[in-house]
């Protein structure tokens, strides 16, 4: 499972961002049936789950950490095969490298990660 993820950058405290993970070669009905999750990791850090979305038949359920609850939205375009993470109010705790993964039958692919920097 390819999958890209794009729309870091560098960014002031307080600041928003919308990242992007695409599976460009899947099929819609395909990307449909997996599970997809954002994680974070900050420098000398593991990383860690920032939310996830479930499948199309599991109804596209939307679960956030507690970390980023309230800042952050997780939604899928599911014809551009697209899972999106819009984060604000962003602060300095929440630089690092931010990865999308898609889970399917117990198979998880991860993406290449996208550098999110917030200056204070």
């Amino acid at each position: 499972v390819q999958l890209q993820a794009s729309g870091g950058g560098l960014v002031q405290a307080g600041g928003s961002l919308r990242l992007s993970c695409k599976a460009p070669r899947m099929i819609t009905s395909v990307f449909n049936g997996y599970d997809f999750s954002w994680y974070r990791q900050a420098p000398g850090k593991e990383r860690e789950l920032v939310g996830s979305i479930s499948s199309v038949a599991s109804g596209r359920r939307i679960k956030y950490a507690d970390s980023m609850q309230g800042r952050i939205t997780i939604s899928s375009d599911n014809s551009r095969k697209t899972v999106q993470l819009q984060m604000t109010s962003l602060r300095p705790g929440d630089t690092g490298v931010y990865f999308c993964s898609a889970d399917r039958d117990g198979q998880r692919s991860w993406g290449q990660g996208t550098q999110v920097t917030v200056s204070s």
